[in-house]
């Protein structure tokens, strides 16, 4: 058996917290249809406006400047994609991308710190809840079967929206060169007896194995990287190991920098780059899970949307709605989601009115595609939640 240095001494930190893959041949929960759900966090706050133009709407160029584009790709009547999403378009041709526009997370704040929490545990007030609200489906769909890990975190440590009572899995490409295994084998001897560190290293040991055996042992010591370039790598990491008839079925990946406030740009700049190394990772998700693309929901979300108009700095501030990108070959796509509130009248002079809270897409993907019922998700998955209706017809059932 092999492992890293990077697990090695996650694991003596960490002891039994650290999350492992799975053993091959293990069996997990029973997920409705043996489905996968796919949650990409895009921190910074992506602007809406940018990614999915809506041209049609009579105020969209005056209102938005210089900012405004021009060369647009045409997804209907009124929307159109930012030209660094093209490598997205055929999914829409397929009707395997949708989008829920002017959508937003339930709360009202333009703090990243503040709004991330709430985003990822599903509250639209900060309260005594400390786990998410992913880490809380997955407590439905396992019930009592807490061995079997269906989530896994990809790219670092598990973020909020996977934390709770559920163990759950993570991966990240090694940066550290192997050690020995003369030193590997010493310190298994030396925790074999230990009754916490003992087993958590050899998890460990299994769950590297599992990884270099799906992924191949150069993609699962590759560098990390930063920059939109990052994002693929870990994409098709994700789908690989989601697409193992062993593997997990729930996953988060993380891509920043979308806080544009410098210099964003129309059709090229900052938050083309971004886009661009987006629609890569998710075409590369999308083709590395082969077959199971058919039972897979990705959904990515942003902890708030960014001002209508352009600031005095090339770029754009904080502000209220952004979108709501759902994708997969379960997804029932090729459409615009949601209402449209318009941009004639504007969140406090300045921002794009929620029309849709997020949640309710995010309850029906959960309803739909993974047979949570309804109560349990008003209750227990987003608690207090009864008077969000979930959004009906998002994927295929």
């Amino acid at each position: 058996m092999t492992t890293t240095r990077r697990t090695l001494l996650s694991l003596i930190a960490g002891g039994s917290a650290f999350a492992v893959l799975g053993l091959p041949g293990a069996v997990f929960a029973a997920v409705p249809g043996d489905r996968r759900l796919i949650v990409v966090l895009l921190r910074g706050a992506l602007d809406g406006l940018a990614a999915v133009p809506p041209l049609g709407d009579p105020r969209y160029a005056e209102r938005r400047g210089s900012l405004a584009l021009k060369n647009a790709l045409p997804l209907d009547h009124h929307f159109a994609l930012h030209p660094a999403l093209a490598p997205l378009m055929p999914y829409w041709q397929k009707h395997e991308l949708l989008f829920v526009h002017a959508s937003g997370n339930g709360y009202k704040t333009r703090s990243h710190f503040d709004a991330q929490d709430l985003m990822e545990s599903g509250l639209s007030a900060k309260t005594g809840l400390s786990d998410g609200w992913l880490n809380r489906a997955l407590a439905l769909l396992q019930k009592n079967r807490s061995d079997r890990r269906l989530g896994l975190a990809v790219g670092g440590a598990v973020p909020l929206i996977l934390r709770g009572g559920v163990p759950v899995a993570s991966w990240e490409p090694a940066q550290l060169r192997d050690p020995a295994p003369e030193f590997i084998a010493a310190v298994a001897q030396l925790y074999k007896s230990d009754p916490l560190f003992g087993p958590a290293l050899a998890d460990g040991m299994k769950a590297q194995n599992f990884s270099e055996t799906v992924l191949g042992q150069d993609m699962a010591k590759g560098g990390r990287g930063y920059g939109p370039d990052s994002f693929k790598p870990l994409a098709e990491a994700a789908g690989k190991l989601l697409a193992a008839a062993d593997g997990p079925r729930l996953a988060v990946l993380d891509m920043g920098g979308w806080d544009t406030h410098v210099n964003q740009g129309a059709e090229n700049g900052r938050l083309a780059k971004n886009l661009a190394g987006l629609a890569d990772g998710l075409d590369g998700l999308a083709k590395a899970m082969g077959p199971a693309w058919a039972e897979t929901a990705v959904v990515a979300v942003t902890e708030f949307g960014r001002t209508v108009a352009v600031n005095g700095n090339g770029g754009t501030d904080h502000g209220t709605a952004s979108v709501l990108l759902l994708m997969g070959g379960a997804v029932k796509g090729g459409r615009i989601a949601g209402d449209w509130p318009g941009l004639d009248r504007l969140e406090d002079n300045r921002d794009l009115r929620v029309a849709t809270d997020s949640r309710c897409a995010m309850k029906g993907l959960l309803r739909d595609h993974l047979g949570i019922d309804a109560a349990s998700l008003d209750r227990k998955v987003f608690p207090g939640t009864a008077d969000l209706r979930a959004v009906d017809g998002l994927v295929r059932v």
